[in-house]
């Protein structure tokens, strides 16, 4: 479903030359600083896990800010006065603009293009809105790892060297 979600955004590029990546180029920045924050929050756990509390500020800190810059960053590009900055008032400036142009095929592209600004709004809203769970959900699960009441369970394999010989047979 989600492939199909990104593969319609690829497919606008190809059939309308105002959709596809300049509908994804505004998100793929946000995107990628939020799966930062995933990662940060993995790192986190995963120190935890290993008994290694005493190092999470290693990531820690970077989480904090990466949360405090994407998050601000996204409700600015989601909800900013500012037509060129934010999805919304942008869409409402393309909406005022193709109320005033006297070619009906001119405003009906502005129109389309401020349908395609409303669903980039929503789908950041939706990407922030994940991440904000998962690092709560993190957050949460941190705290009761620290605190001795949820068991640490690792499900991970014991490492198992391999030899240079052992390399040489792949």
């Amino acid at each position: 479903m989600l492939v199909a979600a990104w593969g319609w955004f690829l497919y606008q590029g190809v059939i309308d030359p105002l959709g596809g990546i300049n509908s994804l180029w505004p998100l793929f920045g946000l995107a990628n600083q939020l799966l930062s924050v995933i990662a940060l929050c993995l790192g986190t756990t995963l120190l935890i896990k290993m008994h290694k509390a005493k190092y999470i500020f290693v990531t820690l800190v970077p989480l904090g800010f990466m949360c405090a810059v994407t998050f601000s960053a996204g409700y600015l590009k989601v909800f900013s006065s500012d037509p060129r900055l934010g999805f919304l008032s942008g869409a409402r400036s393309l909406l005022d603009q193709a109320s005033t142009v006297a070619d009906p095929t001119k405003a009906a592209e502005l129109v389309r293009q401020a349908g395609v600004w409303r669903f980039d709004a929503l789908v950041a809203v939706f990407f922030l809105v994940l991440v904000l769970a998962i690092v709560l959900g993190s957050a949460r699960q941190w705290w009761q790892l620290i605190r001795g009441t949820k068991r640490i369970a690792l499900h991970e394999n014991e490492f198992v060297p391999i030899t240079p010989a052992q390399l040489a047979q792949f």
